[in-house]
């Protein structure tokens, strides 16, 4: 079973943390990973730097610029996995956009996923059925689950489209904008977290985009299975290096 699948088995909310390979030092991924799996996070989000990152807010960008300048590449990040399940137990999730995947190679890149032990993929640019028509089958033989996001804008046909197709979990987008940390969620978010709650779909839901601290996340997952924290751990990163991890882990739960 794949370890996200297995991550969802368990009662309790899930905390998935994002941050970008290659930040804020080049070598820092495994060393963040290894103290993130020992501060209690139930998931992990690898960034994959990208130039053009159009779902990404200022903060995540940064980051991105930052480690390409380091030297980040896919090669060098799957290089710098390649023991990571000697150490690592819970699920790696590879976040990235679709045009680095294609240059490199779409069974190739999945084929590395799988050396690695990567579990799933979040690709916000890979539109739900051109994966399902052309890619799902590649994906998954490689035992690579895909998940897809969802906005307060995307319909409900669209939703229950993503629902079908998906396995692993719904990314719910909290806000029809760029990744960001808030300090609240408004009452237009409450009602977006209900409305797909009652759908009752079939995938786990977890939210993203706005999570940053100990409020946003119960609020978050009152109505889903776990929340996404990304840029807010991205700036810890920033102000305090890697070696400060746990520190921010317990101000969330």
């Amino acid at each position: 079973m794949n370890r996200i699948t297995q991550a969802f088995e368990q009662d309790k909310k899930l905390l998935s943390i994002y941050f970008t390979a290659g930040f804020p030092q080049l070598n820092d991924t495994a060393p963040v990973l290894e103290q993130l799996q020992a501060s209690g996070v139930d998931m992990i989000e690898i960034g994959l730097p990208f130039s053009d990152p159009l779902a990404d807010g200022p903060t995540i960008q940064d980051s991105s610029t930052r480690a390409l300048k380091n030297g980040m590449t896919t090669d060098v990040l799957f290089d710098q996995l390649k023991d990571i399940r000697k150490t690592i137990q819970i699920p790696l999730v590879l976040m990235g956009y679709f045009n680095p995947m294609m240059q490199y190679g779409i069974e190739k890149f999945c084929k590395r996923c799988q050396e690695v032990g990567i579990d799933g993929l979040i690709i916000p640019d890979l539109p739900v059925n051109v994966y399902h028509e052309r890619y799902q089958k590649t994906f998954e033989s490689y035992g690579l689950l895909n998940m897809f996001l969802i906005t307060p804008q995307t319909p409900d046909s669209r939703i229950e489209y993503i629902d079908k197709v998906s396995k692993g979990f719904i990314y719910m987008v909290s806000s029809a904008s760029v990744t960001g940390a808030k300090n609240t969620f408004g009452d237009t978010q409450t009602e977006y977290f209900k409305r797909i709650e009652a759908m009752q779909l079939t995938t786990p839901q977890i939210v993203g985009f706005g999570i940053s601290n100990a409020q946003t996340f119960q609020a978050a997952t009152q109505h889903t299975r776990g929340a996404i924290i990304g840029s807010a751990f991205i700036k810890h990163l920033d102000q305090h290096g890697a070696q400060s991890v746990a520190d921010f882990v317990k101000t969330i739960r």
